[in-house]
């Protein structure tokens, strides 16, 4: 058996984090079996479903690594939107209609709600009445040749539906708590449970990897299989999940769709490492997987019966072991965007714009997790936007432009910065030195004023790594002039005295 899986998102907005985990296990699933992934676009919902979305949720799949056997853009097995299979509905639901298996249902919304409700008052879980479910043939009839637009709802037998879940096990629903479901609606289209169905037997689909909210939909589909005479897939429920707080993800727990952690700069293989990571677990105990790894590595039987919980301290971690691993030309053209965006350089960037950038990420790549980090990162405030003047509102430097040894410090060590050549490493560390020498100070007494100095702030990277960039970013052309090392510790020398 060759094993078939499918991805069906509604194109009514961007790609969820949830739904993106889903996807990931679909296809790591897939690769593993050597199958074919299909991604099908349920977008029956005519009100809210876009094409700019739908290709907003192809661009995602395709940023984060998945590709698929058939979709939208290729196969044997489509169309693959639903909205384009309206006719194998209505078939389906004419055969379903010959044997019996459906009836219409002429029920207005307001009785249906005063059922819902009473159930509801009286402790049930809500499940239609039955109300139209032996209107005689001719009552039928009468009311559609009237112009009434009944939906058509699917008969339940009484009965245990049953099926093994890959993940949870043995799973059984007495079936006289579902109550008939509505397969077809008044406008002709169908429903979700129909439709999935449906496309599934087409698509012969053998696996439906998908969430565990879905758990209480297998009974119905399970009954609409063997009404349609196919063979059912295999079922895995995956795990839910959950904020930070073990509530349902929503926009109050920060970034939960595709395109944001894109956007930042995360890399794409960070991303699909962590959503594997939800849910489920390596038989090595490694937590950093490669693409490769991962598909070597994915087994149903480890994902767990838990809810995920979307860490954001654990996914940057996990996202800075891939960065700190990336090759740094990718990460440069990844960035360049980013900060041509923010307003950092200007396009064209030149070879030695590119050159400058190689050396900063290779000095930030430790301790950043996405590449708007760096755009954001007290480096690039030093490097970039320094201004003396800013220094004397931040109370650490006024403190310490206000004291007397570390003013001596400053002053001395402006004294010894060349105004006509680059203050490279060698250079700076010579100037420390001697600095140290005249003033009688070493370590923190001695570095720590010259970092004031040299970045108006008291704490950043290690200085002899930034102090050629700071020299080379004064030569380079940047939307506003950068200060080398000789202005800066100039003036930060003549504010010393004023932040008494």
């Amino acid at each position: 058996m060759t094993v078939r899986t499918r991805f069906a998102p509604s194109p009514t907005g961007r790609l969820h984090v949830g739904n993106a985990r889903t996807a990931v296990f679909n296809w790591l699933f897939t690769r593993r079996a050597g199958g074919r992934f299909i991604l099908r676009i349920e977008d029956t919902d005519q009100e809210r479903s876009t094409r700019e979305f739908e290709a907003g949720i192809l661009a995602e799949l395709r940023w984060l690594g998945l590709d698929w056997d058939e979709g939208v853009d290729s196969g044997d097995s489509g169309p693959y939107r639903q909205s384009e299979r309206r006719d194998r509905y209505e078939a389906a639901f004419r055969r379903l209609l010959e044997k019996g298996e459906v009836y219409y249902c002429f029920c207005t919304p307001e009785q249906r709600e005063a059922d819902r409700g009473r159930d509801l008052k009286e402790g049930r879980p809500p499940r239609y009445p039955g109300r139209c479910r032996e209107l005689p043939a001719e009552e039928v009839s009468r009311r559609m040749f009237a112009g009434e637009r009944p939906a058509a709802r699917f008969r339940i037998l009484e009965g245990t539906v049953e099926f093994e879940d890959l993940i949870r096990g043995p799973i059984a629903f007495d079936s006289r708590q579902i109550g008939d479901p509505v397969i077809l609606r008044g406008d002709g289209w169908p429903t979700y449970n129909f439709a999935v169905v449906v496309d599934d037997v087409e698509m012969e689909i053998t696996h439906v990897i998908r969430g565990e909210d879905h758990i209480t939909n297998t009974p119905r589909q399970l009954l609409l299989y063997r009404a349609l005479g196919a063979a059912p897939p295999r079922f895995a429920h995956l795990p839910l999940v959950l904020g930070p707080d073990h509530a349902p993800l929503s926009k109050r727990h920060g970034d939960t769709s595709l395109w944001q952690y894109q956007e930042k700069g995360y890399l794409p293989e960070a991303i699909l490492n962590y959503l594997a990571l939800l849910g489920w677990s390596s038989p090595t105990g490694k937590e950093i997987l490669s693409p490769e790894e991962l598909v070597a590595e994915f087994d149903l039987e480890r994902v767990g019966r838990a809810a995920g919980v979307l860490d954001p301290v654990k996914l940057d971690w996990v996202a800075n072991q891939h960065l700190r691993r990336a090759e740094i030309n990718r990460l440069v053209d990844l960035a360049i965007p980013i900060l041509e965006a923010g307003g950092e350089l200007k396009s064209p960037v030149s070879p030695g714009h590119r050159a400058w950038l190689i050396s900063l990420l290779d000095l930030l790549k430790p301790s950043v997790s996405s590449l708007s980090q760096i755009r954001d990162s007290d480096a690039m405030d030093i490097l970039l936007r320094f201004n003396p003047e800013n220094s004397l509102s931040d109370p650490e430097v006024r403190k310490d432009l206000g004291d007397p040894r570390c003013r001596e410090v400053i002053r001395t060590f402006a004294s010894l910065v060349p105004s006509d050549s680059p203050l490279d490493a060698q250079t700076y560390k010579q100037a420390a030195q001697e600095t140290g020498k005249r003033t009688g100070t070493k370590g923190r007494d001695l570095y720590h004023p010259i970092r004031v100095a040299l970045t108006a702030r008291v704490s950043g990277p290690e200085l002899v790594k930034l102090v050629p960039l700071i020299e080379e970013a004064s030569r380079l052309e940047f939307p506003s002039p950068v200060p080398g090392c000789f202005d800066r510790a100039t003036s930060i020398a003549n504010l010393a005295g004023e932040a008494l």
